[in-house]
């Protein structure tokens, strides 16, 4: 694979090295990397079907057990160390934070980077772990693709957990660190989001979509036959970097489809059933959708569409047809756009711009849309014609937020990747 390349993980064991005063072949590396979601956008929160692969770009942590309780830590991206104990016991910030105001994009402000480390020790000690080995590491994340919608926050999380568990010899499956996972970010941050990305990142396999069930937690790993036109995946970037926990919108989203799937359940005589949609069959929502108001009809509409795409999609990939496949995608991309209602104004233009880009099979946001990026898939031989395409109509309508973003980042043209593991 490309990506960690020899250079990268060298620089990184020497880092550790020089901060631990140990030999440079002792460091241990997690390597976690950045997820796409192609189908199954939005739903995970409701229990929906969801698709998602790796992409060879992502998080290294380097680290060596620090012999004694200590964290020590330092970033690649941000100056000073973070330093705290493994013995001492963690508790939820955002319940001392009205806001939630905790940037989910650990690896770009500069007073918070070391908050997942925390989080991490919190998950770990809530389900009865007591560790005592701490951990001297040196994190990196694939520059300029913080806060960018590929989940650098699930990468970072997933890495931390690895690095502790390796460090105290914990035995812990990817499907316990799928719930480690969500506890940071739902238990410790209080963000309102689902274990899409924490399952990608844990789950996938090169050359696989991973299909995850978030309502009975149970996966698999879906294969493409031989493809004759091989594919890249575009991420194009909007230049947008807000946190979803400072926008209202990704969490009153979800209080949205909890709130329809009510009225569904009420309808059907089923309130006793928790109100989330995955609990409303499809015959009561195309029965009682009408009572619905609008706005809610529209989340209950790209809930029921969406999970139809997604089990679509999973047909169209096993058969190696990327043309359908892209379609679908790109109609995940307007349903999110039309009854979700997400995305900014530069994330709608950067979705219309990559459905007419040479090559491009389909397109949607990466992420709730809110800022970060665009992935679409495309044929390989037409991917670098569709990113200069991209770059140059983008530029017409968000010329400012263009030259805010570092030009080699503006689109990358990436490849799929494995799932998160330590060296």
């Amino acid at each position: 694979m490309s990506w960690p390349t020899d250079t990268e993980l060298n620089a990184i064991k020497n880092a550790v090295a020089q901060m631990s005063g140990r030999d440079a072949g002792e460091v241990r590396v997690v390597v976690a990397p950045y997820r796409i979601c192609p189908l199954g956008a939005h739903i995970d929160h409701q229990g929906g079907t969801v698709s998602a692969m790796t992409i060879n770009k992502g998080i290294l942590l380097g680290f060596v057990p620090s012999g004694d309780p200590k964290v020590v830590l330092r970033s690649a991206q941000f100056e000073g160390e973070v330093h705290f104990r493994v013995d001492e016991t963690q508790h939820p910030i955002h319940l001392a934070n009205k806001n939630g105001g905790i940037s989910t994009s650990p690896l770009r402000e500069k007073g918070t980077w070391g908050t997942y480390a925390k989080g991490a020790l919190y998950a770990l000690q809530s389900k009865g772990n007591n560790l005592q080995q701490g951990i001297i590491g040196y994190i990196s994340g694939s520059d300029g693709l913080d806060s960018s919608g590929l989940s650098s926050s699930a990468a970072v999380g997933v890495a931390y957990l690895l690095a502790f568990e390796s460090a105290n010899e914990l035995a812990v499956s990817p499907t316990e660190n799928i719930e480690y996972d969500r506890l940071i970010e739902n238990g410790y941050l209080g963000l309102r989001n689902g274990i899409l990305d924490q399952s990608a990142i844990l789950l996938s396999s090169y050359g696989c979509l991973t299909c995850m069930d978030c309502k009975t937690k149970e996966h698999k790993l879906v294969h493409a036959p031989e493809l004759e036109r091989p594919f890249k995946i575009l991420l194009a970037f909007s230049g947008l970097r807000q946190a979803l926990t400072t926008n209202p919108g990704y969490n009153r989203r979800v209080a949205e489809c909890q709130e329809a799937a009510k009225v569904l359940l009420a309808a059907s005589g089923n309130s006793e059933l928790e109100p989330t949609l995955c609990n409303v069959e499809l015959a009561v929502y195309e029965a009682h959708k009408h009572e619905l108001d609008p706005h809610l009809a529209r989340r209950a509409e790209h809930y029921f569409s969406e999970n139809s795409r997604v089990t679509r999609g999973l047909e169209v990939w096993a058969s190696g047809n990327l043309e359908e496949f892209g379609k679908l995608i790109s109609a995940s991309g307007l349903s999110s756009i039309e009854n979700y209602e997400c995305g900014a104004e530069p994330l709608i233009q950067l979705y219309n711009i990559l459905i007419r880009a040479p090559g491009v099979y389909g397109a949607r946001f990466s992420g709730a849309g809110f800022r970060g990026c665009c992935l679409a898939f495309v044929d390989a031989e037409k991917a670098e014609a569709a990113a200069s395409y991209v770059k140059n109509e983008y530029r017409k309508l968000q010329p400012e937020l263009m030259n805010q973003l570092n030009h080699e980042n503006t689109v990358l043209i990436c490849e799929a990747g494995h799932s998160a593991r330590v060296l």
